[in-house]
């Protein structure tokens, strides 16, 4: 099945990814060029995937992990509702998800 989730920049520009279900939020926003670095390749040791949850999204997640927790404690422009993009894989509850890229985030893969 495929799922969609929509990312909003900080210049609050739109671009939505689809991906198959199961299929990783951090690599589907790469997909789209979205400045999501990913350092650590999603082995959850940076922060550089950071994103902003929509409210109404949030409580449909997985609950954060303890290790998740402490690397968010790094990232910045840190809200209620920040997850790292590298552990929200996605299903078919998720689709429509929605997240904003804090305007910090920059990836320099892409320069």
């Amino acid at each position: 099945m495929t799922v969609k989730a929509t990312f909003v920049t900080a210049d609050g520009e739109r671009a939505t990814a689809e991906m198959a279900s199961g299929d990783n939020l951090l690599a589907a926003g790469q997909a789209i060029g979205m400045p999501l670095e990913g350092t650590c390749e999603g082995q959850m040791a940076c922060s550089t995937c950071h994103v902003i949850v929509a409210a109404q999204w949030f409580s449909k997640l997985t609950p954060a992990s303890e290790e998740e927790e402490d690397m968010l404690d790094l990232a910045t422009s840190v809200e209620p509702t920040s997850r790292l993009a590298c552990q929200i894989d996605m299903c078919e509850e998720l689709d429509g998800l929605e997240v904003r890229v804090p305007a910090d985030a920059h990836d320099m893969r892409l320069g």
